[in-house]
């Protein structure tokens, strides 16, 4: 085979958000919908929550200062609400493609989350399929694309990382693995993931 092992993420490659009812929010506030998630996510704010270092209550607390120049308070905190309510759904297609592939090789899934993650992975079925097997940056203490969580994630899977196909929908994720000289696949959809497996038997 060319490969003995698959690192993959999880969001916005098995787990998706719903965001239009936050989006409705925002609009209604005169804001562009996915300001809420851009502040979340920005340089700074989202790091230390992936590394472990804060709470989920001190995450949004930085989100609602962040709103805050462009909404009055009681706003950014009901967007805040909102935005910690989004609903979330597996990609089952996806998941069937990783399941197959754990008949073959060890599937380890690689993530910058929060230490929450199980918990949110439980009603959507995927802690029964790759629970034991799961790299999250928030118990480790690094994110990608600190080449520290790749080498923890080839170590759980037992296999050298130039063995290790990885799959990430963020190009910079990728790039840093393709450097320790794994196969990188940036995913754009599933069909990425599915010719990333062709190489398996079946």
């Amino acid at each position: 085979m060319p490969f003995d092992a698959v690192l993959c993420d999880i969001d916005n490659v098995i787990r998706y958000y719903d965001h239009t009812e936050l989006a409705r929010l925002e609009e209604a506030e005169g804001l562009e919908p996915g300001t809420t998630a851009k502040v979340a996510f920005s340089d700074g704010v989202d790091g230390p929550l992936l590394r472990g270092e804060i709470t989920k209550s001190q995450w949004r607390e930085s989100i609602v200062r962040g709103l805050t120049g462009q909404v009055p308070e009681d706003t950014a905190r009901r967007l805040v609400r909102a935005f910690g309510r989004t609903p979330t759904r597996a990609d089952e297609t996806v998941v069937e493609l990783l399941r197959r592939a754990q008949r073959h090789v060890p599937v380890v899934l690689v993530t910058n989350a929060t230490r929450e993650l199980a918990e949110e992975l439980e009603p959507l079925g995927l802690l029964a399929h790759f629970g034991d097997r799961i790299v999250n940056s928030a118990l480790v203490g690094v994110a990608k694309p600190d080449r520290r969580i790749y080498l923890r994630a080839a170590e759980l899977a037992g296999v050298p990382p130039e063995r290790c196909v990885f799959v990430d929908d963020r190009a910079e994720n990728v790039e840093a693995a393709a450097a320790m000289g794994m196969t990188g696949v940036h995913f754009r959809g599933v069909e990425d993931l599915a010719r990333a497996l062709e190489g398996l038997p079946g």
